[in-house]
């Protein structure tokens, strides 16, 4: 069964794709902090009659009353959903637990397109293989980043 939540996850998404930047900076927002950043009420959360959109380069300024976890997170997506939006890496990045620098590490290498990148092989007998391997850091859950953290706390986002 669907949710009102997972209904305007979708629409998000729908918005999104297309573009590598929009899709992994939405999909960003809708993972961490269990999807609060793209509930309705936010200032950078839009909605039309076709659906929702998010204006990522209105983030960094609406930020102020989050905490440091949160504002770095919103920076960074931020930065890779809007076209003119800067960020620190250096100092976002350093101030993120792990699942969240998991997430981060997703959006960085879905919005490279690394998930469509092709390897060329040439084999012994001279033939050449491709393929596609893959993200090289493809999207994880919370879950997932709590286990490679050393914890087993079981969570949805």
């Amino acid at each position: 069964m669907t949710t009102p939540k997972d209904a305007a996850h979708e629409q998000l998404r729908a918005w999104a794709s297309g573009s590598y930047p929009l899709e992994a900076a939405t999909e960003l927002l809708i993972r961490s902090f269990h999807g609060r950043f793209v509930e309705p009420g936010w200032p950078w959360v839009h909605r039309t009659d076709h659906g929702q959109w998010i204006d990522f380069a209105a983030i960094p300024e609406q930020i102020s009353g989050q905490s440091g976890g949160e504002q770095r997170l919103l920076r960074i997506a931020a930065s890779i959903g809007a076209t003119d939006a800067s960020v620190n890496l250096g100092d976002c990045l350093t101030g993120l637990d792990r699942p969240t620098l998991h997430l981060v590490l997703g959006a960085v290498a879905h919005t490279a397109g690394s998930h469509q990148h092709r390897e060329v092989t040439t084999n012994p007998n001279g033939t050449i293989t491709f393929t596609t391997p893959g993200s090289p850091h493809p999207w994880r859950t919370t879950e997932e980043s709590d286990v490679d953290a050393g914890r087993v706390t079981r969570r949805s986002l």
